[in-house]
Order: C-alpha cells, then sequence, then structure tokens
C-alpha cells in the first residue's frame, strides 16, 4: 500500500541523475508509513508502524543518523521544517499525539495531544508554525513559541482551530502551506473534493468544488496548486485567488493494451465507454525541476514536466501489481534459443490484481513497454479492470478467501504456453508469443493452487492442475488439453509423494495394469513437527521439506529415510514457511514469518546471505535461470530483484554443467501437500516443482527446487496443493 511521496529537492547546479533505483532499508523490520524529504534534499525522515514506533532521520544515499520514539502504534505523517531544524511528526488515531523534536540533538521540544485523526500535515514558509488536517479538523500550531522557551523538560504544543464554516463536518484529506507571495495562506482539500483557502488570520477565505467524485491530495509551489482528484484527474489553480488554470493529462487507462495504447490526453473517454483511469493517490512538486511526481490507486508513478502547465508532459512512469503477488514463473532455457517466445531471463508474475505482467530488467528498447522500463506486457484477466486500483481496500474487506486474481502459473518445457488458474477455479492458457487467450478451461470447483506441465524428455506433453476441491487434473496438451485423467486422494501418475496436516510423508509407486495405474505405498515417514512445504532436488532423487521448527530435512525419495536435517533461518523465531533451491542445487533460499529470506550452502548448512526489505509474508522465491538474481515476491504486492554475488553465481553454473554421461531420463511424479497451523486456523501451501537444470557432474547436494503459493483454508482440508514433475534417476525393476 503507498501511504506518501515527497519530491527530492536537488541543487541547481547538478544535473538530473539517470532513472535509477536506490533503496533504505529499516533494520528494525517495522513497515514504514510516512516520509517526507528536507528542504535540501540531504536527509529523509520516515515513520513506521509496530511495536514502539520510531521516527527516523536518514542520510540520502547513506544510513541512519537520528531517530526518536514518541508515539505507541504508529506514525501516520511526518514533515521537516523549512529550516531543516526540526520534525513534526503525527502518530495513528488511537496514538493522537504530535510531536516536534530537534533530530540533530534527539530532543523532543514539545507534544500535545489532538481529537481528530490526522491525515496530512504541512509546515509554513518561515517554520513558525504547522498546519495539521484530518477528519473534521484544520488546525494550526505554534512553533515558534515551543522554539523559544528554553527549558531542558518538553513543553506543551499551542494549537488553534481553522474557522471552517460550511465545512466544519468535512475530512480534509490533504493540507499545503503557501510559498512565495502566497506564504501566508494555508490550503486544504476535502475527500469530497473541495480546495479551501484560509488565510492568515485562519478563516477560510474562498473554496472551489473541484467537480470530481473523491480527492486524495494537493501540493503548493509558488505559482500552481495542484490537487489530485479521482479517476487520474489533476486540477491545477493559481495560489493567490484559487483561479482555475487547467487539467494536466491523464494516465493510462484501467485494461489498455499498453503498448498499443495513444499517447496521453486529458479528454475524456468516448461517449458510452466504461474504462476509467487509476485513481491519483498522492502527489508532491519539485520547485526546481518542475516536475510533478505522482502516485496512483493502481500503484502505478508518473512524473510530469509541468514547466509549462498548459502542456504538460510524461518524463518518466513505472507500472506495478497494486494486490498481492502469488506467484512467479522464470522463462525457461531453450536447447535451441531462436525458438524462444520471450526474451531470455524473463519472468512472469500474476496477482491478486487479476493481471499477469511479462518483466524483464534488460529488455532491448524496442520490445520495452512504453510506460515502465522493467515491463514488457500486463495480460487483463477477466472484466473487472476496477480490481487494479481497488485490490487493497477490498483485500482488508474480503479478507484472505477472497476469490479475486490469478492464484499460480506454469510455462510449458517448450516456452509456448503459459498456464494460468484462478482463484475460482478455471484454467487458461495462453500463447507466449502473442500472449493471447487461447483457451478458457472450467477444471475445477475452486481455486486453483498448483500447475504444471511434463518435462520433455518424458516423451508426453500433460499438464496437471490441483486445486482446493482436492482433485488433480490431468489435461492432454497434444489434444487442446482435454482432460485426460482425474485423480482423486492425490493418486496417478508414475510415482507420487505426499505431504500431510497429520505431519506424514507418503511414498507411493503406480505399476501399470490393463486398467489404469495402480499405486501401492512404499514409504511412510512420521515426523514430530508440522510439515509446511516440500520440494524435489533437480536430480530428482531427494526431496526436501521446510518444518515448523525452522529446520529443513531431506529424505531419500527411493529409501524413504531421513538423510540430512539443516538449519533452515537464521532466526531462533517464527517458522519455516518456505524453501527453494537454485537450478544447480548448490544453494536452497528459505523464507520465515518473519518476512526474512535466508540462503545457505546446501552441502554444509552454512548462512551465506540475509533478505529482508518485504512488509508482509514471501508468497513466491524464484532463482533466474541465468543463476545471477534471486526473484521475490510477496503480499505486500512487490516484486524484489536481487542480485546475486558473482561468486555465488559462478559456483550454480559451474554445477550446472552436463555430467559425462548426460542428461538423465525424467519420470513424471506428482506431489499433494496440505498444512496447517495450530489455533483452529488453517493455512495452506502451495509449490510447483520444476527441475531447474540438468544433473551436475560434481554430483550436486541434497537440495530442492519449488514453487509456492500460499493461501487460507479450513484446518483439516486434504486438498492436493502440491504438483510436482522431477527427474528420476532409479533403474527401472522391471528392466
Amino acid at each position: 500500500k503507498v501511504l506518501g511521496i515527497s519530491p527530492v529537492v536537488m541543487p541547481r547546479q547538478v544535473p538530473s541523475p539517470p532513472q535509477t533505483q536506490d533503496h533504505i532499508i529499516n533494520a528494525s523490520r517495522k513497515p514504514f508509513t510516512a516520509l517526507s524529504f528536507s528542504p535540501d534534499g540531504k536527509h529523509l525522515v520516515t515513520g513506521e508502524s509496530g511495536h514502539m514506533p520510531c521516527v527516523r532521520v536518514w542520510e540520502v544515499g547513506g544510513g541512519q543518523v537520528a531517530e526518536v520514539q514518541a508515539h505507541k502504534y504508529g506514525v501516520a505523517c511526518v514533515a521537516f521544517s523549512c529550516s531543516g531544524s526540526y520534525v513534526v511528526s503525527v502518530g495513528f488515531q488511537h496514538d493522537r499525539t504530535i510531536s516536534v523534536w530537534d533530530w540533530r540533538k534527539g530532543s523532543i521540544i514539545a507534544t500535545n495531544k489532538v481529537s481528530s485523526r490526522v491525515f496530512s500535515v504541512s509546515v509554513s514558509q518561515d517554520s513558525s508554525y504547522f498546519v495539521t488536517a484530518g477528519n473534521r479538523h484544520v488546525k494550526f500550531w505554534d512553533l515558534d513559541g515551543s522554539k523559544d522557551r528554553r527549558v531542558n523538560s518538553t513543553v506543551p504544543l499551542i494549537g488553534r482551530s481553522g474557522l471552517l464554516g460550511d465545512h466544519k463536518n468535512s475530512v480534509f484529506c490533504g493540507v499545503a502551506c503557501g510559498r512565495g507571495q502566497a506564504a501566508s495562506n494555508t490550503y486544504c482539500v476535502t475527500a469530497a473534493g473541495v480546495l479551501c483557502l484560509f488565510n492568515s488570520s485562519r478563516q477560510l477565505e474562498a473554496f472551489v468544488n473541484l467537480k470530481t467524485a473523491a480527492a486524495s491530495g494537493l501540493a503548493v509551489s509558488e505559482d500552481w496548486v495542484f490537487c489530485g482528484c479521482a479517476d487520474g484527474v489533476i486540477r491545477v489553480f493559481r495560489p493567490a485567488d484559487l483561479q482555475y488554470v487547467g487539467t494536466l493529462p491523464r494516465p493510462h487507462r484501467l485494461g489498455v493494451d499498453l503498448t498499443r495504447s495513444a499517447p496521453h490526453r486529458s479528454d475524456p473517454p468516448p461517449a458510452g465507454s466504461e474504462v476509467a483511469h487509476p485513481d491519483t493517490l498522492a502527489l508532491t512538486f519539485d520547485p526546481r525541476g518542475q516536475r510533478l511526481s505522482c502516485v496512483y490507486t493502481d500503484h502505478s508513478v508518473y512524473v510530469w514536466d509541468v514547466a509549462d502547465v498548459k502542456n504538460a508532459g510524461r518524463l518518466h512512469s513505472a507500472l506495478y501489481h497494486s494486490s498481492c503477488v502469488w506467484n512467479i514463473q522464470v522463462y525457461p532455457e531453450l536447447q535451441d534459443p531462436s525458438q524462444a517466445r520471450l526474451p531470455p531471463s524473463s519472468f512472469l508474475t500474476c496477482s491478486s490484481d487479476n493481471t499477469i505482467r511479462l518483466w524483464h530488467s534488460d529488455a532491448p528498447i524496442r520490445q520495452r513497454n512504453q510506460y515502465s522500463q522493467d515491463l514488457l506486457k500486463i495480460l487483463y484477466v477477466g472484466e473487472d479492470v476496477q480490481r487494479l486500483q481497488a485490490a487493497g481496500e477490498r483485500a482488508e474487506a474480503d479478507g484472505p478467501d477472497g476469490k479475486a486474481g490469478i492464484r499460480v502459473l506454469g510455462i510449458s518445457p517448450d516456452g509456448k504456453h503459459l498456464a494460468a488458474g484462478d482463484r475460482c477455479g478455471n484454467l487458461r492458457i495462453f500463447d507466449l508469443e502473442s500472449l493471447t487467450e487461447l483457451l478458457k478451461i472450467e477444471a475445477h470447483d475452486s481455486e486453483v493452487l498448483c500447475l504444471e506441465f511434463s518435462p520433455l524428455s518424458s516423451g508426453v506433453k500433460l499438464l496437471a492442475s490441483a486445486s482446493r476441491d482436492r482433485l488433480i487434473h490431468v489435461f492432454n496438451q497434444e489434444k487442446n488439453y482435454n482432460l485426460q485423467q482425474t485423480l482423486n486422494d492425490h493418486s496417478g501418475g508414475v510415482q507420487l509423494v505426499s505431504c500431510g496436516a497429520d505431519k506424514s510423508i507418503y511414498v507411493q509407486t503406480a505399476e501399470q495394469t490393463p486398467d489404469g495405474s495402480l499405486f501401492s505405498r512404499r514409504h511412510h515417514v512420521v515426523e514430530k513437527t508440522m510439515l509446511y512445504d516440500m520440494d524435489l532436488d533437480p536430480t530428482g532423487t531427494r526431496v526436501s521439506v521446510a518444518c515448523q521448527d525452522r529446520n529443513v530435512r531431506v529424505y531419500s525419495v527411493e529409501t524413504g529415510k531421513l538423510e540430512r536435517s539443516l538449519k533452515g533461518s537464521a532466526s531462533d523465531e517464527g517458522a519455516l514457511l518456505k524453501v527453494h533451491s537454485d537450478p544447480s542445487g548448490s544453494f536452497f533460499a528459505t523464507s520465515c514469518s518473519d518476512k526474512n529470506i535466508t540462503i545457505f550452502e546446501a552441502e554444509t548448512g552454512e548462512c551465506v546471505a540475509t533478505l529482508f526489505g518485504h512488509s508482509e509474508l514471501v508468497s513466491c522465491m524464484r532463482f533466474s535461470q541465468d543463476c545471477r538474481h534471486l526473484i521475490s515476491a510477496s503480499g505486500d504486492s512487490c516484486v524484489f530483484v536481487w542480485r546475486l554475488d558473482p561468486q555465488m553465481s559462478s559456483t550454480m553454473r559451474k554445477r550446472r554443467a552436463p555430467g559425462p554421461s548426460g542428461p538423465q531420463q525424467p519420470s513424471i511424479r506428482w506431489v499433494a501437500f496440505p498444512e496447517a497451523t495450530a489455533g483452529g486456523v488453517g493455512r495452506f501451501s502451495c509449490s510447483v516443482c520444476v527441475p531447474g537444470g540438468r544433473p551436475s557432474s560434481l554430483s550436486p547436494p541434497p537440495s530442492c527446487l519449488w514453487r509456492r503459493r500460499r493461501i487460507s483454508g479450513p484446518l483439516g482440508d486434504r486438498s492436493p496443493l502440491l504438483v510436482s514433475l522431477s527427474r528420476s534417476t532409479r533403474t527401472q525393476e522391471t528392466e
């Protein structure tokens, strides 16, 4: 969820930097909730949520330089004074604390309580006062009086309410103090779409109707007042008298193919068209660069050149998922690169926002989406495009059992087709060359949890899907994905390995008979701890299980015996939720309920890296086929691409070299894996195992490669949640 935006003010003599990303990572692992840059652009102040939240000041391009703990529940908004010496912070609704602190000395100089929920804060140009705005609340706080009291203890802030007149019952979602000749004015905008001007006497002097369904915020400069509104509209007014100047261009329309869309225009859509633009969520203005940066409700980011307001143009934009990202699939490496439908190292993600997105970090310019450097294509699934901008609010209202979005993806080994399963049980097949939908199958009665294609070397072209309806369907790819077999109780295929919430692991073998496949149990292992995930190593001889006690247990598929137990977490708290190995089996990555990702050396179990940055549980992890990156996705709607150490990448590539005996022949293995947590609330993991590469000549150590997703469900559900197609090195006894 996007909670705020602030400009970076660069000195005039410094040229504009290229479009790159820099990151500040909170070592406390608490989510950021507010931010603001200092007037000179050298420092950044942030607020956070969680237990005993802090207000922190960071050096841009450096580390943390100061912090103070003045709130109990969270920080709603922060702001630097124009002098850069003081920071104002406002707590969450139940905290209701306003604090002013000298961040260089680390001391709070003034504080007070506020009776209403506050959404925004702004400091005057001369730093003599600041203004807070919120639910039926506009209040002016004296900052000079607090600074003049030279005492060692904290003094109370003195505030006076604005005279709201007819707008006394309005919700004020944004506030900004005037600049330049209008420095004595204060501007507020209501959630209903009314822009208000308060004079130096705190009186409501003028207001104007923005003619919009809703407003979200505003930004003020010496020459303009920008108001963010619904449907991507940004109104522009003069600060002296609120005279209307114009409307900026709107962003892309929801559900439109961005690679073919026309240039930006501010005209309304054609008559009878219901296509909407994303609502403006937050905006901020850089007076030196004359740039307006905007974030929209579909989590897209735009930077507009507003040097000429009536002919504003787009300088930069980026498009991202707007809701929980469930799955990642990396495009496979083909033996004949000329047959590839997508650029090398491409990967796809799916989300609860009903989209599938194709990404690439180094795509050629001609292939790039004109609105995002890393995004090649967006596939909109279904007709509910409003889910794009309302996903966050809807997800919170519907809870984890909501039925929106694409749950899982699968890519055929020949790289031609993409399979996508949604949360209503539908299965869709897409052509990866044209990225068009070929087929839609109403496959299951409940959400699809896993999809897996059979490997090329198996000699058959099958697609297996598993669902919460406790069924596994097998489709024939060569017969237009006709249903070939339905498996009950997780049965079917050559070999079946299953893990359940009863802490049991079953290995069963199938014999082909004239009447079909007949399964017999080969191994039954009972553990003492809850089993959350499982994975098959690239050789197909070992299965790794992620356990509640934060250990990764490795079992032999042939004997069913425990071969080793490795530590799967760098911390001693939480539970181990996911495990995933690189294509060579040299390293494996795990994620825990503490939202961290840890990478271990598979042979020794030594921790080589700890990654953190996601604010929600990690829903999926994938190593790239070139062994240079780890890609992670989370319920926070973010997709992170982590750059691996060159030595790690070199080790992976060496171990992926084919052995002298050539590639080993795979068999088909279906794996079912439900899981549950204590306390009466079920948690289920969905994994898809795909061999990452050919067997290594260096005898790769036990490790695992898998695809995992997480949903909620009733305790005791035994739905088939993992479908695995893997290699096998076992010699058939019948031969």
